[in-house]
């Protein structure tokens, strides 16, 4: 059943708000409409499941600062980092089904791990060693997209041909605050919301476009948009990992019980740089970062879990212990990593063969022979 348009709204706080279920402090607040999204987290029953949240989060932090630390030190040519963020992204990839598929941006690395993306790949394509870190089709999950706003577009395709097949699954499409303002981004909300395409758009809104602030391209709540193309959303609090899971796990119901699109933003905020090319010093105010640091979304989970009795000092050892197992993987896997062939210049480039770049190989072979042969008879 299509729900009505004159339903379509922003679910919000009383005061348009982002919802919160789990406060800066770890206090758990209950919900009239996300509770019921969190049952298996209840009680000691939800304990395994809680603490595995928490750990993927320090996890990729580690990751992040990883992927940094290698770049300043020339081993990868750049880092999208996502310090901050990993509330809103890992919440998001808990409530993904294996069927369903993902299409990033670039900074989507948490959601990749949670994927099981292995460590090498969440690096390959940033050390320039392939076109894409890994086969979207093992994982459901495109490669990163650095054009902004255009994975939008892929998804809400993918999802008119999921709808188009009859199949019980649904897309989940990435992007930030700044691709709101893409022509992209619209367009495929346009198609989304025309052909009711199983689509969820989840903005994670870090606060900054570069070096843009939200609130010159944004005068009222990003979600608000997303009603204007006949979209529901809902604003959630992008650093509380629970709000984060109810909101997807009940948009993503939506989509695979055939009832369209919905959009999430997702108010959290980029605590680094845009990238490693980035200074952020340069155009934000240092007081900004120090409020957001006192929302951390790591410490915010950390704090309900030794509440509730379920995180010690001993737990906390064990993941910083994993933490710093993972993040030497990462390095060790990145600086091992061998160059590709120059051959491989001619892979990936059309679904099958092609007579132009069938001769192009040829030539650069005799070309390479040449050269090598030639400098094999001035030894």
């Amino acid at each position: 059943m299509r729900t009505e348009v004159s339903t379509y709204q922003m679910i919000a706080g009383d005061d348009g708000s982002p919802i919160q279920l789990l406060s800066p402090d770890g206090a758990r607040h209950p919900h009239e409409r996300y509770d019921r999204f969190l049952t298996d987290l209840d009680g000691e029953n939800g304990k395994d499941l809680l603490l595995k949240i928490y750990e993927d989060m320090v996890v990729a932090r580690r990751i992040d600062a990883e992927g940094t630390a290698l770049q300043r030190q020339g081993e990868v040519g750049l880092w999208p980092p996502f310090v901050g963020q990993e509330a809103a992204q890992i919440g998001s990839a808990y409530a993904i089904g294996r069927d369903d598929f993902i299409f990033p941006s670039y900074r989507e690395i948490a959601v990749a791990y949670v994927r099981g993306v292995p460590l090498a790949d969440l690096v390959r394509q940033w050390r320039g060693s392939a076109n894409s870190g890994w086969d979207p089709y093992e994982f459901n999950m495109a490669p990163s997209q650095v054009v902004i706003g255009a994975q939008t577009l892929h998804a809400v395709g993918y999802g008119m041909g999921v709808l188009f097949d009859g199949a019980e699954s649904a897309v989940i499409t990435y992007f930030g605050d700044g691709a709101t303002s893409q022509g992209d981004t619209n367009e495929s909300m346009v198609f989304a919301a025309s052909f009711q395409a199983p689509v969820v758009f989840f903005c994670q809104n870090n606060q900054w476009a570069i070096s843009e602030p939200v609130g010159i391209q944004a005068h009222v709540p990003i979600a608000l948009r997303a009603p204007g193309f006949g979209i529901p959303s809902v604003r959630v609090d992008g650093n509380d990992v629970l709000a984060c899971l109810a909101a997807s796990r009940e948009a993503l119901e939506r989509a695979r019980s055939g009832n369209g699109p919905s959009f999430i933003e997702a108010v959290t905020y980029r605590m680094g740089p845009h990238t490693t090319a980035d200074d952020p010093t340069r155009y934000r105010d240092a007081n900004e970062l120090e409020d957001w640091k006192e929302r951390d979304p790591i410490s915010r989970l950390e704090s309900f879990l030794t509440s509730r009795g379920f995180l010690d000092d001993a737990g906390r050892s064990r993941v910083a212990e994993k933490a710093d197992s993972v993040g030497a993987a990462l390095r060790e896997a990145t600086i091992r990593m061998p160059d590709p062939a120059p051959e491989a210049l001619f892979e990936h480039v059309y679904a099958g063969p092609q007579p132009i770049l069938d001769r192009q190989r040829d030539h650069f072979g005799r070309y390479r022979a040449g050269v090598e042969a030639g400098a094999e008879g001035g030894q």
